[in-house]
C-alpha cells in the first residue's frame, strides 16, 4: 500500500528546514515552532479555536514527556547545591588532590573524574563541584588554567552529556523524536562516544602539552573565580561529617548503578532510582547542615534547582513539542488526521525518500552529522537533539536500518558542539570557574572536536 502525502507532510518539512536556518543563523527557534504547530493544526484541524488550543496542548504534551529529565536535572542541581555549601565536595576529591602532580595527571585526572560525576550530577553542577577545589591543584601541579578548563568541557560537556547513559536525559530526548526505544540509542551511542571521547581528548592534549613547551600557553594564578568560589563554603559540618558525607553519597550512587544492572532498570526507572536517591541525600544533607533552618532550606535549595532545570530546558520545550508531531504525538494532541496508510509523518517522509532518492548509507550519517552540528549551534546543545531523532528516524526508514546509531551521532554531534564545547556562550561555566576567556576556550577545543566528529562520523558509516 503506498503511502499518501497530504499538505501536512509538507508542512512539516517546511518548518525543518525554516528550524535549521534560524539556527544557523544563530538565531531563536521558539517563534518558528510555535507558528509551525499551529500551521500543523489549522490544516488538520481545519477549526481555529481548536488550533491555538493544540499549541498549548503540544507544550503540555512536551513537558509530560520531559518532565522527568526536568526534575531529575533539578533535583541533582539542589543537591549539588547544599554539597557546596557544607564543603562536602572538597573532601570528596581531596584524595585525588595527593596523585596530581604533574600537568598530565592533572589534566586526565580531572577529565576523568569531571566524566564520571557529570553522568551522575550533570556537568554544570560537576563544574562547580570539582572546580573550585582541583584548580589550585592543577595549577600548582602545572597545567595552565585553560587546560583545567579544556578537561572539564571535553570530558564533562562532551563525553558525559553526549552519553548521558545514568540520567539518560539526551538519550530519552533523541529517542522519542526517532521513535525507538532509550536502550536502544545508548547501546548505539556506546562506541561512538568511546571513538569521539579517546581521539578528542588526545588530540587536545597533544596540542595542549606543544603549545606548554613552545611557551606559548602560560601558567596561569588560581585568579578571582577560584577564590570567589571557596567563599561560598561554610563551616556548618564538622571535618568527622564531611568525610562520612563524602564517602555515604558516592556508596550511594554506586548501589544504585549496581541495582541498575541486577534488576535491569533503563530509561525511566533508572532515572527514578537517582531521583529518588538524590532526594533523600538533599533531605538529609539540609537538615544535618542547616539544623534548626534545614526544612526552610531544603525547600530554598529544591527552588535553586528547579529554576536551573527549567531555565536550562525553557528553550527545548518549544522545539520538541513541534518534533513530537512527527511521530506519536500527533494523533494524541491534535487527533486523527493524517491518512488511513500513515504511520506518523516523520515514518512516512522517509519511506516516500527511499522511492524517490538512491540515499546510501554514507550520505545519511555525513547528513546527519551536519544536522546535529547545525542545531548545536544555538548553544544549548539539547534545543536540536529532537530534530536529530527526527531526520535520524527518517533517514533510517529510507535505509531500512541504522535508526538507532544516526539518532546516537546526531546526538553526539550536537551536543559536543552546542552543549558547552564549541559555542563560546554556552561555555561559560568551566570558562568563568577557571577565570579564562570563554572565547579562548572555545578556539583551543575546535580542532580536536572536529578531528573528534571527524573520526566519529567514519566510525558510525561502518556500524550501520
Amino acid at each position: 500500500m503506498g503511502i499518501e502525502f497530504t499538505a501536512l507532510h509538507w508542512i512539516y518539512v517546511v518548518f525543518i528546514v525554516l528550524i535549521i536556518g534560524f539556527m544557523v543563523k544563530r538565531r531563536d527557534t521558539t517563534l518558528i515552532c510555535v507558528v509551525g504547530i499551529f500551521m500543523l493544526a489549522i490544516v488538520a484541524t481545519g477549526d481555529f479555536t481548536s488550533s491555538i488550543s493544540g499549541v498549548f496542548n503540544s507544550f503540555i504534551y512536551a513537558i509530560t514527556e520531559l518532565l522527568s529529565t526536568i526534575l531529575i536535572i533539578s533535583i541533582i542541581v539542589a543537591m549539588s547545591r547544599v554539597m557546596m555549601t557544607s564543603g562536602i565536595n572538597e573532601v570528596m576529591v581531596a584524595p585525588f588532590t595527593k596523585i596530581i602532580k604533574t600537568p598530565a595527571l592533572a589534566y586526565w585526572t580531572i577529565g576523568l573524574l569531571m566524566m564520571f560525576i557529570s553522568w551522575f550530577f550533570w556537568p554544570s553542577p560537576a563544574v562547580a563541584l570539582l572546580g573550585a577545589v582541583l584548580l589550585p591543584v592543577a595549577i600548582r601541579a602545572g597545567l595552565p588554567a585553560l587546560g583545567v578548563a579544556m578537561a572539564m568541557n571535553l570530558f564533562g560537556h562532551g563525553i558525559a552529556l553526549s552519553s548521558d547513559f545514568v540520567i539518560q536525559g539526551a538519550p530519552k530526548l533523541t529517542a522519542d523524536a526517532a521513535g525507538i526505544p532509550v536502550g536502544d540509542v545508548v547501546s548505539a551511542s556506546i562506541p561512538l562516544v568511546i571513538t569521539m571521547g579517546i581521539v578528542t581528548t588526545i588530540v587536545a592534549y597533544f596540542f595542549l602539552r606543544r603549545d606548554m613547551k613552545r611557551g606559548t600557553l602560560l601558567l596561569n594564578t588560581v585568579g578571582e573565580a577560584g577564590e570567589d568560589r571557596h567563599e561560598i563554603v561554610e563551616n556548618l559540618l564538622s571535618v568527622g561529617q564531611r568525610r562520612f558525607f563524602a564517602v555515604l553519597i558516592p556508596i550511594a550512587f554506586v548501589l544504585d548503578v549496581i541495582a541498575m544492572a541486577v534488576f535491569k532498570l533503563q530509561g525511566g526507572d533508572a532515572t527514578a532510582l537517582i531521583g529518588g536517591t538524590s532526594v533523600f541525600i538533599l533531605l538529609l544533607l539540609s537538615v544535618v547542615t542547616h539544623k534548626a533552618e534545614g526544612l526552610e532550606k531544603t525547600t530554598s535549595y529544591l527552588i535553586q534547582g528547579f529554576q536551573f532545570g527549567f531555565k536550562v530546558f525553557g528553550p527545548v520545550i518549544p522545539i520538541a513539542a513541534f518534533f513530537y508531531l512527527g511521530d506519536a504525538g500527533f494523533t494524541q494532541i491534535l487527533g486523527d488526521h493524517l491518512p488511513a496508510t500513515s504511520h506518523g509523518i516523520v515514518n512516512d517522509l522517509g519511506v516516500g525518500l527511499a522511492a524517490v532518492v538512491p540515499l546510501t548509507k554514507e550520505i545519511a550519517v555525513v547528513t546527519l552529522a551536519v544536522v546535529g552540528a547545525i542545531t548545536g549551534l544555538d548553544g544549548s546543545g539539547f534545543s536540536g537533539i529532537s530534530l536529530a531523532g527526527s531526520v535520524g528516524s527518517l533517514f533510517g526508514n529510507a535505509l531500512g536500518e541504522g535508526t538507532a546509531t544516526l539518532t546516537a551521532l546526531g546526538q553526539i554531534t550536537a551536543i559536543w558542539v552546542g552543549g558547552g564545547t564549541l559555542i563560546p556562550w554556552a561555555l561559560i561555566p568551566a570558562a568563568a570557574i577557571c577565570n579564562v576567556s570563554p572565547f579562548e576556550l572555545a578556539r583551543r577545543n575546535l580542532i580536536p572536536v572536529v578531528i573528534g566528529l571527524v573520526a566519529t562520523t567514519i566510525v558510525a558509516v561502518f556500524l550501520i
